[in-house]
Parts: C-alpha cells; structure tokens; sequence
C-alpha cells in the first residue's frame, strides 16, 4: 500500500507514525533543503525501511514560467517574494550524500511531463524488490541509537520552528503585498496580530528571523525547551516580532 502525504503540511510526527515496512510512503513536497532531507533519511532509518529521493530536475526559468501560467490561470502559486526566497534556499540534491541516496532524477523541462516513465518506474522497483545481501541493489537501512524516536524531539521542534517563522514571514510579506497601508497582520488560528507602524521589508524580516531562531536555540540550551508545534512557534515568533516593532 502506498500513502501520499506532505511533511509541510503534517510535520515529522505525523510522517513517523504513516511509516511502517509494509507500506510505501511519498512525502510529497518541495523538500528543497538538505536539512528536511536528511531528517526524512533519519526517520527511515530508525524505522529500518527503504528510502530514495525522486528529484525533477527544473531550471530556474522553467520553473518561474510554470508558477505565472499557474497564476494566469487562478489555480494555486508562489508571489514573487516567496518564490524568490525558494530560489535562494534550494539546497540540490547530490548523490554523494546519504540523505540523497539513491537518487532517481526525472527531466520534465527536456523530456517532457509523461504519466510513467522508466525513472520512476526504477524507483518503485528499488522500493519493491526483494533485498539481495550479495549485490546490495536494494538495501534497508539499519536503526542505530542515534537515530532512535526518543531522539528525533530536538530536530522535530528545530523543524517546526523553521517552518512556522517561515510562514509568518510569508504571510507578513502576501499582506503588506495586497496593496495599501496595514498595520496588522492578521494569522488566524487565534495566534495574535502582528502590529506594524511601517512597511517592513523581506530582508529585515529574514534578518529577524535569523535572530530570533538563534536566540531560542541557544536559550533551549538552559531554559525552556523549543516548542514542538506550529502554533506555539509561531506565537513565539509574533511575540518576538511585536517587540521589535513596537519601539518603532
């Protein structure tokens, strides 16, 4: 059985229950920076199960030619601000590293955008076959202490802080973007505003973020422990950001 699922969407503890040895599980995301990567190649390996990466290989320009014909056509896409930052984060694929391995590259820009190919075809196969000890064409991977649940709470909260200030910042920016002078920012799931006197810019905004998920790495390290849902992250985040802005 095969099961699609998100991990921006869920987050990693929702990953680490879906997975098991009879199933096949398809993190179906941007997955754009080694660090999701490596914690995806974690969460296999202490669940003892088979892992790939399927990579599509888009150019730049591709990409931003599909994101405005999705635009022109009403259907889901990036602003050019978020886009952007994708462009400046993705973090390529590279084969020589574990997390990345094996890689199954599909060239939809050149080849074409088809509903099967051989690619993908070898990597349900590498994903299905039965393991063979002496060629080692299919290997599981092996848990070790190091890759136990008991140890996945820091990455998991890590994750969720990265996550949730990225999506603060993305909604400050679509905000601001809709034209007009705001100041609030509103996030819903009853996590409080964000009051602004001024337009703020995405690199101040990064510029914040940047400090303010290193000053909660490092009080973690004697005070409080990260939070460990989207929520509570991002309530942190605005509350950082409300003082930031409120002595201006």
């Amino acid at each position: 059985m095969s099961t699609q699922i998100g991990i921006e969407q869920t987050g990693p503890n929702e990953l680490n229950r879906s997975v098991s040895r009879g199933d096949i599980v398809i993190v179906d995301s941007l997955n754009s920076v080694k660090g999701y990567r490596y914690e995806l190649w974690c969460i296999a390996r202490a669940a003892g199960i088979r892992y790939c990466v399927v990579y599509c290989d888009v150019d730049e320009a591709g990409c931003r030619e599909w994101n405005k014909e999705r635009s022109d056509r009403g259907e889901a896409s990036y602003v050019d601000c978020v886009f952007e930052d994708l462009v400046r984060r993705f973090e390529r694929p590279e084969r020589r590293n574990r997390w990345d391995s094996p890689l199954f590259e599909l060239y939809p820009s050149r080849d074409g955008i088809e509903k099967s190919s051989l690619v993908i075809l070898e990597a349900v196969t590498y994903l299905t076959k039965t393991v063979d000890s002496k060629t080692q064409v299919a290997r599981v991977l092996q848990p070790s202490i190091a890759t136990q649940s008991a140890r996945f709470s820091e990455a998991n909260s890590l994750y969720e802080l990265d996550r949730a200030t990225q999506e603060v910042i993305n909604a400050v920016v679509e905000q601001q973007g809709l034209g007009g002078a705001i100041s609030r920012v509103t996030l819903g799931n009853e996590l409080p505003p964000i009051e602004i006197c001024r337009p703020v810019g995405l690199p101040e905004l990064r510029r914040l973020r940047r400090t303010f998920v290193k000053l909660m790495g490092q009080a973690s390290l004697s005070g409080p422990p990260l939070p460990t849902d989207a929520d509570s992250a991002k309530r942190r985040f605005v509350d950082y950001l409300n003082g930031e802005f409120g002595g201006q």
